[in-house]
């Protein structure tokens, strides 16, 4: 009868024959204890009998239900077979082809359970008095077609999860290159280029906007700049912190902002989802005031996983946050904007490699490009001219010899001198041990926070990967020299300290030396009049500084752009590269 269908037909066809036929007994059966109307139902099939020995019954009953589980196990796999996608799967797919070959097999020995199974109810329903149901060979024999069908089941499931996955990867790679060929299609606005990858699904409202805490649309970005920051969970307190001061400072200094940022935060399949995840990922979107993929991109999802695959290849993301800025029309304006953005603020925009070269062109080595505003009495003490030190570094007791020589050589010079702490971008627990005691001892200023601190830093290696993309190098590049002299200082394990009088030149050096020459006042001090405090310790400084001094220091991988090869700011040869792991900042 069902001999011109195909197997799976075959098998449903059966199966639902098999219901039909013993569906009604099974489910009186089922609910006979608890159900008045299923009793009823029992006197009226004439089998109220062995339904009232159910509870005796019950280990032959449940050897049958483990039967037809395993049964719809294998009838619902092939069945998932048949509705795979025919445009991403074809039979000279090893794991298709296999299954297709094996289907044959499973359905004939479903039918043979069914037929077990159909044969052991018909003796059920015609049992009289204390008659056994299941001799000793039946009820082996129903064990062994459960194991049997079981691994059957397990050889097929394996099978299709081979497909399923065949076809994700045949959809994450369509969906890759749709990406890739959106990129190199000119746009007319930018909306096909945003949907793709912030929600490619049909959603209305993809975006939580932080300010009015509402889901919003794609469409709020249309014909502007949008900076896409991209991240992980991980995003630091501090990057968080930083970013947002410089976002609602553009708000304030220009109403109508230039650009909108929106987070899109990625989870990646070596990073569990769990409940946790889902709160701190609440925690980081409620705090940001721009907007918010209302949830993180997730590897398992084809779309999702394609955005992800693209952002890592094209755009070099690994595991730190970048800052993507594309125009009004979808092209990429920047792939990483991050360090521009920490040096220039909002100065940068529209964050492009002119306006970058036009702003170095600006700029010159000095204290107010160093700190920027990142403390407010420092741009004060720029502009009233006096003598400021900035001195870092984790070593406490340089530190209070340093402060104190400091001061007693100032008082002798008859000048005033604003000193300040900048500690050192890590380890933090230390720095701030140290902050507590320059408080404590009234050593000092100091940055405010360790936000502050780290701001100082992540500025200094911004500037430095900032010269790196615009091809600079330290033999032809001065101020590249002077980066690279500051994160040698924050590499040390001693301490440092830097020198000016408002806007003057840079005097700086690390620590024995500074302490050594301030030790040596007496020998410098009858130039102090003719020369200036600044020129007189700087000329010092040179007679004493050692004839081979060099500098290490360390750059994050994961950052991008590290050149090849870079050259000491102190001697000029060629510096090795070395591998460092660290698992975090504290």
């Amino acid at each position: 009868m069902v001999s011109s269908h195909p197997w799976d037909a075959k098998l449903v066809l059966i199966l639902s024959a098999f219901a039909v036929n013993y569906g009604e007994f099974w489910l009186v059966f089922q609910s006979y204890n608890s159900n008045e109307l299923a009793k009823s139902m029992a006197i009226l099939k004439q089998v109220p009998e062995i339904l009232g020995r159910s509870s005796t019954l019950k280990p032959q009953f449940n050897s049958i239900k483990d039967l037809i589980k395993a049964m719809l196990d294998v009838a619902n796999c092939i069945v998932k077979f048949r509705e795979l996608p025919s445009q991403y799967i074809t039979a000279d797919v090893s794991a298709f082809s296999t299954a297709l070959a094996n289907i044959p097999i499973a359905v004939y020995w479903t039918i043979r359970c069914v037929v077990a199974c159909a044969s052991q109810i018909a003796r059920l329903r015609g049992l009289q008095g204390d008659e056994h149901p299941l001799s000793t060979s039946e009820a082996w024999e129903i064990s062994a077609l459960v194991h049997k069908v079981s691994n059957i089941h397990n050889h097929l499931r394996d099978k299709l999860d081979a497909c399923h996955k065949h076809i994700d990867d045949k959809r994450h790679m369509e969906a890759y290159q749709m990406l890739l060929e959106l990129f190199m299609t000119s746009h007319s606005d930018n909306m096909k280029v945003l949907k793709a990858l912030i929600y490619a699904r049909d959603n209305q409202n993809p975006l939580f906007h932080g300010a009015t805490h509402r889901r919003v649309d794609i469409d709020v970005f249309k014909d502007t700049h949008v900076l896409l920051l991209i991240s992980n969970l991980d995003i630091s307190h501090d990057e968080l912190e930083v970013l947002e001061d410089i976002y609602r400072e553009s708000l304030k200094k220009r109403p109508g902002i230039q650009y909108e940022i929106v987070w899109l935060p990625i989870i990646d399949q070596s990073d569990p989802w769990m409940e946790s995840s889902q709160k701190l990922f609440e925690n980081h979107r409620a705090r940001m005031p721009w907007y918010t993929r209302h949830d993180p991109l997730r590897s398992p999802s084809p779309e999702d996983g394609a955005v992800i695959t693209f952002i890592k290849k094209e755009w070099h993301y690994g595991r730190k946050p970048i800052l993507v800025v594309l125009g009004p029309r979808g092209q990429v304006v920047c792939q990483n904007a991050l360090h521009m953005m920490w040096i220039w603020k909002d100065e940068a925009f529209p964050f492009t490699t002119s306006r970058e070269e036009d702003l170095w062109k600006e700029a010159t080595w000095k204290l107010d490009l160093l700190v920027d505003g990142i403390d407010p009495r420092i741009s004060e003490w720029i502009a009233a001219g006096k003598i400021i030190c900035l001195y870092g570094g984790d070593d406490i007791e340089w530190i209070q010899r340093f402060t104190t020589i400091a001061k007693k050589v100032a008082e002798s010079a008859g000048i005033s001198l604003e000193m300040v702490y900048v500690g050192k971008s890590n380890p933090k627990e230390l720095v701030h041990t140290n902050i507590k005691t320059i408080i404590e001892d009234e050593l000092s200023h100091h940055l405010k926070g360790l936000t502050s601190i780290w701001y100082f830093w992540v500025r200094i290696e911004s500037m430095l990967y900032s010269k790196i993309r615009l091809g600079q190098t330290v033999e032809k590049d001065p101020t590249m020299r002077e980066i690279l002299k500051m994160l040698s200082f924050n590499n040390s394990h001693e301490g440092w300290a830097l020198l000016s009088k408002g806007s003057e030149e840079i005097t700086k050096a690390k620590g024995d030396l500074f302490l050594t020459c301030l030790r040596q006042y007496n020998q410098w001090e009858v130039h102090v009049r003719q020369k200036g405090f600044l020129q007189a310790l700087k000329d010092h400084l040179l007679q004493i500084h050692p004839p081979h001094h060099c500098n290490q220091f360390e750059l994050l991988v994961a950052a991008g752009m590290i050149p090849e090869t870079l050259v000491c700011s102190e001697c000029g040869r060629k510096m090795e590269k070395f591998f460092v792991y660290r698992c975090c900042d504290v």
